[in-house]
């Protein structure tokens, strides 16, 4: 008896389904303007003025780099790891994408078409800004997404992708009922809220790195269901984006990462089209976990990543990219 009044009111709750919210957009959304850089925000095609930060090299780069930060993070998330490239000649930009960090409407799912046509105009952007320079979109986890499906939908103007342990945890390595649970909730409640606590994950090895990021205000700690609703879209996306990707590319995956599983990022590498090692290059890091840039070895994976962008063709220096990395991926 009880079951079946559970069973009703359920039924009940989703006939009266609420739709997911999404972020109201900005105040040019009916007449677009070119993307452009300020010195402290970057102004989007729709008016949004998102929070900006550069690290910049002391003459003039060599190259540009475009970071798009992770779900729940922001823009900060590359600080060590600009300042760094900015040391070897290489401009490092990242902005705070809609929802996340200091920009408006916080913890509310822009959508994910919205956060890849904002990828593409920060390219726009940088290329107005440093003309003739090499530009590279570089994206982690979530930002790794938002660069596939943003390349899916029309080819980027970059000299390369650098995707971090991108986020492409599909619908198909995920198991049913879970689908199905995020779907009612995110119908019925979606302004319901998770923090996640008692889930035991490890994203990196760096503690005082994540206890930092756990002090950091700016830093989301409950996540809307909605929201959650929304970045499931986009790993689906993007994973079903990977047969059809055939932009440079360098892929950096760590071994002990339990974010996204192992199974979906074999299923993105397996999706891909064939391509030349200078074409794509893919390197699996036996120590490293999914803040691959931010784990006590990031700077293994920033030396990497700088001598790529130097020479695509050689081999990377932490020979992570040896020996069909692929294969040390771990099994279930």
């Amino acid at each position: 008896m009880i079951a079946a009044r559970l069973f009703v009111l359920l039924a009940a709750a989703v006939l009266v389904a609420c739709t997911p919210r999404l972020q109201t957009p900005g105040p040019d959304v009916q007449n677009p303007m070119p993307p452009k850089l300020t010195e402290t925000h970057y102004i989007t095609r729709d008016g949004t003025a998102l929070p900006v930060r550069a690290w910049l090299p002391d003459t003039t780069p060599r190259g540009v780099v475009l970071a798009l930060h992770g779900f729940n993070d922001y823009s900060q998330a590359f600080d060590e790891f600009g300042s760094w490239m900015a040391k070897h000649g290489i401009a490092t930009l990242a902005y705070d994408q809609r929802g996340f960090g200091a920009s408006d409407q916080t913890g509310i799912w822009a959508g994910h078409e919205v956060l890849a046509d904002d990828a593409r105009g920060a390219i726009e952007a940088i290329g107005q800004t440093y003309p003739g320079l090499p530009v590279y979109g570089l994206g982690e986890s979530m930002g790794g997404a938002v660069l596939m499906t943003a390349q899916d939908a029309s080819p980027l103007d970059v000299d390369g992708l650098i995707l971090v342990a991108p986020a492409v945890w599909g619908r198909v390595t995920i198991p049913a009922y879970q689908t199905a649970t995020l779907w009612v909730f995110a119908h019925t409640m979606p302004w319901l809220s998770l923090s996640g606590q008692g889930i035991k994950r490890n994203p990196s090895d760096n503690v005082e790195m994540l206890r930092a990021l756990g002090r950091d205000p700016l830093v989301i700690k409950n996540t809307r269901i909605d929201a959650m609703w929304g970045i499931v879209n986009l790993m689906d996306d993007a994973l079903a984006a990977a047969r059809r990707i055939d932009a440079p590319m360098l892929l950096l995956f760590g071994a002990h990462d339990d974010i996204v599983p192992p199974e979906a990022s074999r299923r993105m590498i397996e999706a891909l089209p064939d391509a030349p090692t200078h074409q794509r290059r893919i390197a699996v890091y036996e120590d490293g976990y999914h803040m691959l840039l931010r784990d006590l070895q990031g700077q293994t994976v920033w030396r990497d990543i700088l001598e790529w962008t130097r020479d695509p063709d050689a081999p990377l220096p932490s020979g992570a990219d040896q020996d069909d990395p692929a294969a040390r991926l771990p099994r279930d």
